[in-house]
């Protein structure tokens, strides 16, 4: 046998080990991905792209999701508090999430924090109250869908109202933020001297013989009779820290869902996070799309849907969200929203930014040279040029 015999010989022979190792993959694909081991058939169910990846899926891309469910809750009487920050949720360095829960008279106490405090109403309704560094003041009622903002160092508090409280989202904008690194009215007296408390108010220092000896954090009380402030009046603050988002206007429909959109444009006071709730209607997709100026932190409301993010270099990973759970996409990456469920997706898309911005993939092709675009592709210059310029960021069904 001569070399050229014997390179042909090999390379048929390689061929016939190729094939035959192919043949072998595509019979043992249900063994290959076969787990006979211990697991949790309850979050199985639950988040079937992590268990079984689409095949487009590729390559290390950190984990982009955590529940609230697993955070711990801080049950005081009148209420409860969980959060989640860089601590459970190592990704999400921008913004730090706080849900809680207030009874019929229960009282998150007067407290300010060092980061910016924004606030989505999930239900029920609440009166919130502030006085801001020139001593004016501010009191509404916010019910489902309203937002609150204070500013860094504002000091104000909440209340749960009749029929049932309420249960509200808390955004900060610093993923490293504790809420229990707040500062209270009730834990700066408890470590105070009285002669210093009496010598401040110019009173006798036995006013102060019973307040509390530690922080009241949460606490039952009676409703206030405070009634809301008319915006306008000289000792009421010039900008209104509320907003209703969840009744204004979307800024973009289409027969599958809406967006709204809430940033210092239209809630001038909230300069530090921008906001979007987004609903998907069963079939719908928020489209193909990345924030080019802040990473996006999500809390997830209602329905059931699946996320795909591409992170560059082949790297993409897909996540399944349910209510209760938070999302996070690093600024400027790739990703879509696809509701898998029978019901409405609802959710909240968060910015540490004044400004609210995306830019939509159909968008950007839409207003590429379409002979440029078709050739990256390997698509008919047809298809691109049927694209619509104008955004559609909920895709319909």
């Amino acid at each position: 046998m001569n070399r050229r015999s014997l390179l042909t010989a090999s390379a048929a022979s390689g061929l016939a080990l190729a094939s035959s190792a192919q043949a072998a993959d595509t019979t043992n694909t249900n063994a290959d991905a076969s787990n006979p081991g211990p697991d949790n058939p309850s979050l199985l169910g639950q988040f079937p792209s992590s268990f079984t990846a689409p095949d487009t899926d590729h390559g290390d891309v950190p984990n982009l999701w955590f529940p609230f469910s697993q955070a711990h809750r801080r049950i005081e009487a009148g209420g409860w508090s969980r959060q989640v920050t860089v601590q459970d949720f190592p990704v999400a360095k921008s913004i730090a999430g706080v849900n809680m829960r207030l009874t019929v008279g229960g009282i998150r106490e007067l407290h300010w924090h060092l980061p910016a405090e924004w606030a989505f109403m999930l239900t029920g309704r609440a009166q919130i109250t502030s006085v801001d560094q020139d001593g004016r003041n501010f009191v509404a009622n916010v019910g489902p869908g309203d937002l609150w903002y204070f500013p860094s160092g504002i000091p104000h508090s909440i209340q749960g109202l009749e029929p049932d409280g309420c249960e509200f989202l808390l955004a900060f904008d610093d993923g490293k933020f504790s809420e229990f690194d707040t500062l209270s009215i009730s834990d700066w007296f408890a470590h105070t001297p009285k002669e210093v408390l009496a010598k401040n108010f110019s009173v006798d220092p036995t006013i102060f013989a019973d307040i509390p000896k530690k922080e009241l954090y949460i606490f039952q009380g009676k409703v206030s009779s405070a009634q809301p402030t008319a915006h306008g009046g000289p000792d009421v603050v010039a900008q209104p820290f509320n907003f209703s988002l969840g009744s204004k206007a979307p800024d973009f429909q289409t027969k599958s869902g809406a967006v709204r959109i809430a940033d210092s444009r239209n809630f001038p006071i909230s300069k530090t996070i921008a906001a979007a709730l987004v609903n998907v209607s069963p079939g719908g997709m928020r489209e193909l799309h990345w924030h080019p100026n802040a990473d996006e932190w999500q809390y997830w409301i209602g329905g059931q849907a699946r996320m795909t993010v591409f992170t560059a270099g082949g790297r993409a990973r897909t996540f399944d969200f349910h209510p209760g759970d938070v999302g996070y996409v690093p600024r400027g990456m790739a990703h879509y929203i696809e509701n898998t469920g029978l019901d409405d997706v609802r959710y909240l898309e968060l910015f540490n930014s004044s400004y609210y911005s995306d830019v939509s993939l159909s968008n950007w092709m839409a207003g590429t040279p379409h002979d440029l675009v078709a050739q990256h592709l390997h698509v008919s210059q047809g298809f691109v040029d049927g694209l619509p310029r104008q955004k559609h960021p909920v895709v319909p069904a």
